[in-house]
C-alpha cells in the first residue's frame, strides 16, 4: 500500500513539474515560430495568463512533492502548519492574480479585437488549475477514481482544500 502511495505521489509531483516545464518550452517555441504572424502572442495579456498558469502549476508540483516526502517518511497525515500557511498565502495571491486577469480580459475585449483565444485559453486553464488545487477535485485519472466519482455523483473537495480547512480550525 505504501509503495503504491509513494508511486502515485511521485507521479503527481513529477507530472505537474514536467507539465510546467513542457508548457514553458512549447510556449516559447510556439511564440518563436508565430511571432511575426501574430504579434499578439508576445503582448501582455497572453503572457500574463501564461505566467499565472505556470505559477499555479508550480504550486501543485510543490504540494505533491511535499506529500511525497511525507509518504517516504511513512507520515500519512496532513502537511504541517508552516507549509500550509504558505499554500494559504498562495491561494490569496492566486485570487489577486485571477482578479487582475479579469481586468486584463475586460480591457482587452474593449480595446482589442484579435487574438483573444490565447488569453482566454490560458486564463481559463489557470482558473481551472486553481480550483482543482484549492477548492474541488476536478481531475480523476484512474478508472477506479472515475467509478468512485460517478458513484458519489458529486465533486469532492481537493486534498489541499481539506488540509487548509483543518488549518483554520
Amino acid at each position: 500500500m505504501q509503495k503504491k502511495a509513494n508511486r502515485k505521489l511521485y507521479s503527481l509531483w513529477t507530472g505537474e513539474l514536467t507539465a510546467t516545464v513542457l508548457f514553458a518550452v512549447l510556449w516559447l517555441l510556439f511564440i518563436q515560430q508565430q511571432k511575426w504572424e501574430d504579434p499578439y502572442l508576445i503582448s501582455f495579456p497572453p503572457i500574463y495568463a501564461f505566467v499565472v498558469l505556470e505559477f499555479i502549476l508550480l504550486q501543485g508540483s510543490l504540494y505533491w512533492f511535499l506529500k511525497w516526502k511525507q509518504a517516504k517518511q511513512k507520515k500519512f497525515v496532513g502537511l504541517p502548519s508552516a507549509p500550509l500557511r504558505i499554500f494559504r498565502a498562495f491561494k490569496k495571491i492566486n485570487m489577486v492574480l485571477i482578479l487582475i486577469g479579469l481586468l486584463v480580459a475586460v480591457y482587452q475585449f474593449i480595446f482589442f479585437s484579435v487574438g483573444h483565444y490565447w488569453f482566454i485559453f490560458l486564463y481559463a486553464f489557470a482558473i481551472i488549475e486553481h480550483i482543482n488545487y484549492y477548492h474541488i477535485r476536478l481531475s480523476y485519472q484512474t478508472p477506479e477514481e472515475l467509478k468512485e466519482f460517478f458513484h458519489q455523483k458529486k465533486f469532492r473537495p481537493s486534498i489541499l482544500a481539506k488540509e487548509l480547512a483543518m488549518l483554520r480550525r
